[in-house]
């Protein structure tokens, strides 16, 4: 246990669920369900079950360093690596093992979105002890891969080797695929959802990142004297802008030979949508969703409705709509058409001088 550590990424801004996402306010600080606890919280009261707290690490973007602090109080400010730029997932990963390196020499490693729902907690908890026990024996790249429960279309899919245990060998990686691909893949059974999951050992992933990413990693070993001390963060601020943006995914887990995926059911969703928010949402008899506030539907069904607590909606004749208001935006788009959102996001920023983001 003195050994795994942690990777939380929560840099991202959650443009998708706008408006209850804002720049100032992304979605991985929010409560969704009115548990007292945001999904950041959420994310961290699992590992630190796994793990001592101070193996936790949190990279996000340093506008966000004060609501980590005050969201996570058992953690130190040493603690949250702060980006001063996004630059997709490979280097937020290749940061954290930096990181890492300047700490100790074995190292057993677990990365998490901070912004993942799980259902059943205990089983997760015993699929992330798996997943550590395999890697710390194994040379290899471990990802986290969901039983898919419908054609789902907004997911990446990993494609398994054939096998009879829970682990195997990973053949192929499949961006998003269209409705058609989607049902194929569902039927077969030999596809999994890719959860962004991943599990390895420090040598493995530095090896990983070396071999298969140089144009990363080069620039990570160049200021390896600063890591842990206080000249990392004006290294990173300098550095940091000249990294390239790219996926963990396209970068080395999709290149790598030496990557496994261990096959799990944890009632795993990703709330990247408010569609997938909707899917896994308790619904009344008219398939209504009610978040935080009181609702009276009429003649309504398939709706989402999330309101600040402590507010009435009173809802007739809507079917398919997201209706959702937070501070001074309210939201009422169809449900099938939510792709637009980023887009509604950009018009007001533009049409309102970034008044409404």
């Amino acid at each position: 246990m003195e050994n795994n550590y942690c990777i939380i990424m929560a840099g991202g801004v959650g443009s998708r669920f706008w408006p209850f996402s804002r720049n100032n306010r992304p979605k991985q600080f929010l409560d969704f369900f009115g548990t007292g606890r945001s999904l950041l919280q959420m994310t961290f009261d699992r590992f630190k079950k796994l793990m001592p707290t101070e193996n936790i690490l949190i990279v996000s973007n340093m506008i966000y360093r004060d609501m980590i602090l005050e969201q996570l109080p058992e953690i130190t400010s040493n603690q949250i690596l702060l980006e001063p730029h996004r630059r997709n997932t490979a280097p937020c990963i290749a940061y954290a093992v930096n990181r890492i390196k300047s700490m100790t020499t074995e190292a057993n490693i677990v990365v998490a979105p901070s912004d993942h729902l799980i259902m059943k907690e205990n089983d997760f908890i015993e699929t992330i002890k798996v997943g550590l026990e395999f890697v710390s024996k194994n040379d290899n790249l471990l990802t986290l891969g969901i039983k898919p429960s419908r054609p789902e279309t907004g997911y990446g899919y990993i494609q398994i080797d054939e096998g009879d245990t829970s682990l195997r060998r990973v053949k192929t990686f499949t961006e998003k695929p269209n409705a058609e691909l989607a049902q194929i893949f569902y039927e077969t059974g030999e596809f999994y959802w890719n959860s962004g999951i991943f599990l390895w050992n420090l040598q493995t992933i530095d090896k990983a990142f070396n071999d298969l990413l140089p144009e990363v990693s080069n620039k990570f070993v160049s200021g390896k004297t600063f890591f842990n001390t206080e000249k990392e963060q004006e290294f990173i601020d300098n550095m940091y802008p000249s990294c390239p943006n790219i996926s963990i995914d396209y970068g080395i887990m999709e290149k790598a030979e030496n990557v496994y995926v261990l096959c799990s059911d944890f009632g795993w969703t990703d709330l990247g949508t408010w569609g997938s928010l909707y899917e896994m949402s308790p619904k009344d008899e008219n398939e209504n969703v009610s978040l935080k506030c009181e609702t009276s539907f009429y003649d309504s069904e398939h709706n989402i409705i999330a309101l600040p607590s402590g507010k009435l909606a009173v809802i007739e004749g809507l079917n398919g709509f997201i209706v959702a208001e937070s501070d001074n935006v309210l939201l009422i788009c169809k449900l099938d058409e939510e792709q637009r959102i980023r887009q509604f996001v950009n018009d007001s920023y533009i049409k309102f001088d970034g008044k409404f983001n």
